[in-house]
């Protein structure tokens, strides 16, 4: 592995230099041969189990790479939290792909650093696996994501409620500057290394910008904004429930990030939660857009100094761009579900039409993901299409007329639709019993079945449908938790 380090060169303030703890006992569970070859790791290393449990579980470092723990803060269900940092990650380096993409290498579940506080620093085999698996659903859905390289266990318990078997994921991202970064200085006053890390940021994913001193800051906050109303009308599209959003959990590349207790949402309802710890709803599913809003709203004030020494002028020049999230959000949502009901155009008269059916869909507790796909296969099937004008009634018949009556209009919607909706998802109660099952078994087989199909999501294959099948209960009592 070809590791470099530009983080380190920030500066202290930004990471405490701190070592992975050893584990007893590392074994190689999980491994992303699909994700090693597009990092360009070594055959010797894809080839060799034993040398990837002792890399990534921190019992032995690469050659060339450098661990830290990295300094953020964050707002935690609204609450302000100054000083958050890795308190089970270990920032090993970084890489570049194929394409001279820069990648963070990450252990997780490495042991504790000076940002624990009082947690033990390790990770539960059961998150671990959870992050793996949703990480990859999340990727070949082609929805911003981290992913993860390998999964390792420790041989050694840690205690969550009950004892269960440790594990440390390797966490692969674009970077892992989050907006409570830009906290952590903002509320310091610490304008140097806001500045320094501005720029940092600004070079390492959005070096489109202009950096002339007097708008550098402003066109970062509009472009992070922008790739966040993205990622989160790609978490919509297909059902995500990310159930922690929190500042220090919102990654400034537009990625997905930290699959501790989200959940796929099944019966459609925007009131959706099934995250233990969210208890008033913030991050239910409907809620997604208006946080997000009020995560960058986090951010632009942070921004706030580096865009105007006048900071009542700096405000005025910022409030512009919040204003507008909520237009752009609603066209890049709306524009969303038009493609996963095969309208190349939308008109304004379309959005209420659209409404139409999700409403519908509320009131009948009809299935998010199974709706959309009778929808695009009873463009194909005759029976499925009379089932669903008894059960939609005139909006089908209004819905055909959208799409079109001549075959190549047909052709047309019937391509939008199968690219935008997934005909398979990763649905809270397979991912249950994976993990349970690997978990008891100690084997991978389960998972590697579920994954198989994961990574065909748009394409039906000889075991689809073993994962398609609804919730006996609609998940009704299901409930995620963080794994810390």
């Amino acid at each position: 592995m070809k590791f470099s380090n530009s983080y380190i060169l920030l500066g202290d303030a930004f990471y405490k230099r701190v070592s992975p703890t050893p584990v007893s006992k590392p074994e190689l569970l999980f491994w992303n041969s699909n994700l090693a070859e597009t990092l360009q790791l070594s055959p010797s290393l894809q080839t060799n189990a034993a040398l990837q449990a002792q890399y990534f579980s921190g019992n032995q470092l690469p050659e060339g790479a450098e661990s830290i723990a990295l300094a953020y803060s964050g707002h935690q269900f609204g609450q302000l939290s100054p000083q958050l940092g890795d308190g089970r990650a270990h920032l090993i380096g970084e890489v570049l792909d194929k394409h001279d993409h820069r990648f963070d290498i990450q252990l997780k579940g490495s042991g504790s650093t000076p940002f624990s506080r009082r947690g033990d620093g390790r990770c539960a085999l059961g998150p671990a696996m959870r992050e793996y698996i949703m990480s990859e659903a999340m990727h070949f859905l082609a929805v911003p994501t981290s992913r993860c390289l390998a999964v390792v266990t420790t041989g050694e318990p840690v205690y969550r409620e009950t004892l269960r078997p440790g594990a440390v994921v390797t966490r692969v991202a674009a970077s892992h500057i989050r907006v409570g970064t830009f906290q952590y200085f903002a509320i310091r006053n610490d304008i140097e290394s806001l500045t320094t890390l501005l720029d940092y940021a600004i070079n390492r994913h959005y070096p489109e910008i202009n950096i002339a001193p007097e708008n550098k800051a402003l066109q970062f906050l509009e472009a992070v904004i922008a790739k966040q109303i993205t990622l989160v009308v790609e978490w919509m599209r297909v059902g995500f429930i990310h159930g922690v959003m929190n500042t220090d959990n919102v990654a400034i590349s537009g990625e997905t990030i930290d699959f501790g207790p989200c959940a796929m949402m099944g019966i459609y309802d925007p009131n959706t939660v099934y995250s233990s710890i969210d208890t008033q709803g913030r991050y239910a599913f409907g809620n997604q857009p208006s946080i997000t809003l009020w995560n960058m709203t986090r951010l632009a004030e942070c921004l706030i100094p580096l865009i105007g020494n006048d900071e009542k002028a700096a405000i005025a020049i910022v409030e512009p761009l919040l204003m507008q999230f909520s237009q752009q959000f609603e066209q890049a949502y709306f524009k969303m579900l038009a493609n996963k009901l095969g309208l190349a155009e939308i008109e304004p008269s379309d959005r209420v039409f659209i409404a139409e059916l999700l409403e519908t869909m509320k009131n009948k507790q009809w299935d998010y993901t199974q709706m959309f796909t009778d929808l695009t296969q009873s463009l194909d099937d005759e029976n499925l299409a009379n089932e669903l004008k008894q059960t939609l009634g005139d909006w089908y018949d209004t819905w055909r007329l959208h799409v079109g009556h001549s075959q190549q209009e047909i052709e047309i919607a019937k391509a939008i639709m199968k690219t935008h909706n997934p005909v398979v998802i990763p649905r809270n109660h397979h991912v249950e019993s994976v993990l349970k099952a690997c978990e008891e078994t100690g084997s991978t087989q389960a998972a590697d079945d579920f994954l198989t199909v994961l990574r065909s999501p748009y394409n039906e294959l000889a075991n689809t449908g073993n994962y398609q099948d609804l919730p006996v209960d609609d998940d009704r009592d299901y409930h995620t938790f963080c794994g810390t």
